[in-house]
Formats: structure tokens, C-alpha cells, sequence
């Protein structure tokens, strides 16, 4: 009995794995894709999607969760090996934008679907992160900026979603992008803009490796 519950549990996990990689495939494709267009895309029957997720909100809010943990996992491993804040800073938003560019049109849907109060909640982990490397830079003098470093650390998250918005609306491109918001959460954070420039254009050189 133990081994048929397990195996039932498994294939349970295996189709709903299944369902969001084939959901968020689907939606960055075409954000308007119902329930019944993933369930087909997945190969499952619509009851089965449902059996998972009550309502297409709740499986975006589900996704979202997945791109704030990729987020969360992209601001460690980016400010990683950086030497001071002003290197823990421009690393972790550089890394941030790679994993965010590809979660742009979720983020743009879940504004929609899910309460900007949940979004703030789910990003508060991360933003805490840079709120901690902020307050280094502020107490080294590296940083200067009339705002506490949780407040600054959360206008830097707004600007992100700015910079999503303006590449969704075709202002600005994708590649550009990232090193543009980088570059501006340093300038914000009092970083001269000359250095922050530079700095940025020597990570994205080591980011994107020797053919990069």
C-alpha cells in the first residue's frame, strides 16, 4: 500500500512539474493562454490542471513563487567572490536581471493577477539581501544616499520593474537593459556614474565568459 501511495505521490509531483515548466512556456508565449490551451500543451486532461490549480491566478501566483526563488538563488550566487559592496551590489543586480529578463512578461501578468502587496511579500527576502549590502556600502562610505538602505534597496527593486516594463513596451532593449539598470542602481546608490559604468561593463565581460 506504502509503495502505491508513493508512486501516486510521485507521478502527482511529476505532472505538476510538468504542468508549470509547460504553463510558463505557454504564457511567455502568449499571455492570454487558458487553462485548457496548458492542459493541452502538457498533454493532460483539463481536470488534472484544475486538480493542481484552482483558478489560472492561482498558477500564476505559483509561478511567481518559482521566479522569486531563481531570483533569490541569482543575488547570492551574483555577489559571490565580489570584493565590497559596490561589487556585491552591481554582481547581485546583474544576476538578478538575467534570471528576471526571463520571467519579464510573468511579472508584467502577475501585477495583474496578483496583489502588488503579494509581490512585495514574496520579494522581501531578497530585497533584505540588498538592503544588507546596501547598509555595508553606506557604512564604508562607498555608498551615500539621503534614504536608509531599505528604503533605497527597495526603489532599486522598483526601478527593476520599471526597466522590465520599458523593455515589455519596446523602449529599450533586453541585452542593453541589464547593464543600464545596473549601472543606474549604482549611480542611485552614489556610486560616480563613470565608475559604475566601468565596473559594470568589467562584470558582464567575466559573466558572459571569454567568447562572451
Amino acid at each position: 500500500m506504502r509503495s502505491m501511495t508513493t508512486g501516486n505521490s510521485s507521478r502527482a509531483d511529476a505532472n505538476r512539474r510538468r504542468i508549470l515548466d509547460v504553463a510558463l512556456a505557454e504564457l511567455l508565449r502568449d499571455p492570454d493562454a487558458s487553462m485548457d490551451q496548458i492542459a493541452r500543451a502538457a498533454g493532460v486532461v483539463r481536470r488534472t490542471v484544475y486538480g493542481h490549480f484552482p483558478n489560472r491566478e492561482a498558477l500564476i501566483a505559483t509561478l511567481v513563487d518559482g521566479a522569486v526563488a531563481a531570483v533569490a538563488q541569482a543575488r547570492v550566487a551574483g555577489r559571490e567572490a565580489a570584493e565590497g559592496p559596490v561589487e556585491a551590489l552591481a554582481g547581485g543586480t546583474l544576476a538578478v536581471w538575467e534570471v528576471a529578463d526571463r520571467y519579464r512578461i510573468l511579472v508584467a501578468m502577475a501585477q495583474r493577477s496578483v496583489t502588488v502587496q503579494g509581490i512585495r511579500a514574496r520579494l522581501a527576502p531578497v530585497r533584505e539581501g540588498f538592503a544588507e549590502v546596501i547598509q555595508a556600502g553606506l557604512d564604508s562610505g562607498e555608498f551615500t544616499s539621503p534614504l536608509p538602505a531599505s528604503t533605497l534597496a527597495y526603489v532599486h527593486e522598483q526601478m527593476l520593474f520599471a526597466v522590465m516594463d520599458a523593455v515589455n513596451d519596446g523602449l529599450l532593449t533586453a541585452q542593453e537593459a541589464g547593464r543600464a539598470a545596473t549601472v543606474t542602481v549604482l549611480t542611485a546608490a552614489g556610486v560616480p556614474a563613470c565608475d559604475a559604468t566601468e565596473l559594470v561593463a568589467k562584470l558582464s565581460v567575466e559573466r558572459s565568459g571569454p567568447g562572451g
